[in-house]
């Protein structure tokens, strides 16, 4: 909003105020807009890059062990925090899940319930009838006696 040519001309004092930043702030930032820390970072961001193409299974670990060797001075926490803001992943990070999605059915539906609202899911004994197979027809077995 203060620089030169923006597109509405605001006070440097009102702009500062409203962004909540001191003055001296403000010029130095205008002076230099990227700090050495930025083009630092983007530099070790662009050698994360390259060995990672080289190496696409190793995580943040081995790439901090890869650092080391080239003669960067970088501990694995900041090599963790540069591949997170990278979006540089190591190809073997997906996990099994622990609970899979139901397969196919195992068997038919023999007992053919209907499903309604106005009554509770419940399945009782004179429910079960005679079943058929590939063998023939198999009788289901009620209480202790069988189904004739």
């Amino acid at each position: 909003m203060a620089a030169p040519g923006a597109p509405v001309q605001v006070p440097v004092a009102v702009a500062r105020a409203a962004a909540g930043f001191s003055k001296q702030a403000y010029y130095k930032w205008l002076k230099k807009p990227v700090s050495d820390r930025e083009v630092e970072e983007a530099h070790l961001i662009k050698v994360l890059h390259e060995l990672q193409e080289g190496d696409p299974e190793g995580g943040y670990r081995v790439l901090a062990h890869d650092m080391t060797d080239l003669g960067y001075e970088i501990s694995e926490r900041r090599v963790w925090r540069l591949c997170r803001v990278a979006g540089i992943r190591s190809t073997i990070t997906t996990r099994k899940r622990k609970n899979t999605p139901p397969g196919p059915p195992a068997h038919d539906e023999l007992i053919e319930r209907k499903f309604r609202s106005d009554a509770p899911n419940r399945l009782w004994l004179m429910d079960l009838r005679r079943a058929p197979h590939q063998g023939g027809e198999a009788a289901l077995v009620r209480g202790q006696g069988r189904l004739q």
